[in-house]
């Protein structure tokens, strides 16, 4: 979505510049987070309670936002000759997301939270692929730790601390902490070496990484379609699901008009033989 509404790279500069732009990193940051919040709080149960009574609707509205964004990425590349490499890198990321919507309900065998030396490490190494996979967009963090094995264990033990607090549990506090703090020490990481890396390709080659993603977010639509059921398709289930496809489209559209205004005047180039002709 934030591809989709033009503010990725943003966000990806000021993750990467926060201490050397503090400022500047922080107006970026703090409009996010404030909508985050004020999304999390107030819709979240909106949310939920569409997804139960419209989800073709809502997973079509879903779709449209997604679709929506596709003309602010394509005039990141319009003007750029098309190597081989850039279709080979949008048809790898298209995989990539359809392929991890195909492995859905594939989850690996729940891990071993018991601790000790092997195990800290082990959560490092899970929280720094979760961060990454977070980072890129159209990858699910949490689709990755359900295939590792750890989705539901870390979620049963930050409600597991949760309640040990309430409780003022001391084993129990700790034994949360054990378990958190190695991973949430991995999430740091992972997002800090992956923003820093696709910080530096965005820099060297844009046209190549927006190419990548505009392979994750047309493959978005399908993997939504392939992880929903779409079999109700009455006649009003179809009418009011291309309405909310059309919301959709038009809403991402204008929220990110300005950065589609912006890189229409600017298409990406590479240094070399990658700039425009």
């Amino acid at each position: 979505m934030m591809v989709a509404m033009g503010i990725y790279d943003k966000l990806i500069h000021a993750l990467t510049h926060i201490f050397k732009e503090f400022k500047k990193s922080v107006m970026v940051f703090l409009p996010i987070l404030i909508g985050m919040g004020l999304g999390i709080v107030g819709l979240s149960r909106v949310i939920e309670v569409m997804f139960e009574k419209v989800p073709i609707q809502t997973n079509l509205l879903f779709i449209g936002l997604i679709l929506g964004g596709i003309p602010v990425i394509w005039n990141r590349v319009k003007g750029s000759t098309i190597r081989l490499w850039h279709i080979l890198g949008f048809l790898v990321f298209f995989a990539l997301v359809v392929g991890l919507a195909l492995l859905d309900g594939t989850v690996g065998a729940e891990a071993d939270l018991t601790l000790n030396l092997i195990n800290f490490l082990k959560l490092c190494g899970v929280g720094i692929i979760a961060a990454a996979t977070m980072v890129v967009p159209g990858v699910s963090g949490s689709m990755m730790l359900m295939l590792l094995g750890y989705y539901e264990p870390v979620i049963r033990t930050i409600n597991g601390l949760v309640d040990a607090l309430a409780a003022g549990d001391g084993a129990g506090i700790m034994q949360g902490v054990g378990v958190l703090l190695p991973f949430g020490i991995g999430v740091v990481i992972g997002i800090v070496i992956v923003a820093k890396g696709i910080d530096i390709l965005l820099s060297k080659f844009p046209c190549m990484v927006f190419w990548c993603i505009m392979g994750l977010i047309v493959g978005s639509p399908v993997a939504i379609v392939i992880l929903n059921d779409f079999s109700d398709l009455r006649p009003v289930n179809i009418l009011t699901g291309v309405v909310a496809l059309a919301v959709g489209i038009v809403i991402a559209y204008f929220l990110g008009g300005d950065k589609f205004a912006k890189s229409k005047a600017e298409p990406a180039s590479e240094s070399g033989n990658d700039k425009s002709d």
